[in-house]
């Protein structure tokens, strides 16, 4: 199993906004892609001083071949979707994590 992690830190102003486009919009349109199984949305605890609130988002694959598929045909709409949206008021990096037990 690949967890594909997406740490994202989102202004204060628009974190509620950004919260609810994540889990109505965002997310489900990643999960239509068939290339993961489920997903998590986590806080960050004791992050206030970071300027914003900070989130990690965790999408579950199967393998390799199903993220590497989703980064190919999938990401770049789906990053570019969250950028025309809330342009300046986020900062996100991604990590991948392979599950051992």
């Amino acid at each position: 199993m690949i967890i594909y992690n997406v740490t994202v830190n989102v202004d204060h102003d628009v974190a509620e906004d950004w919260l609810s486009w994540m889990i109505d919009a965002h997310i489900p349109d990643v999960l239509n892609t068939g290339m993961f199984e489920s997903y998590s949305i986590l806080r960050l605890v004791g992050d206030e001083k970071s300027g914003g609130i900070t989130y990690a988002i965790q999408y579950r694959a199967h393998n390799m071949a199903m993220y590497e598929r989703y980064k190919d045909e999938f990401a770049a709409a789906l990053q570019a979707d969250a950028m025309q949206k809330f342009a300046g008021k986020f900062v996100a990096f991604r990590t991948l994590l392979e599950v051992i037990k």
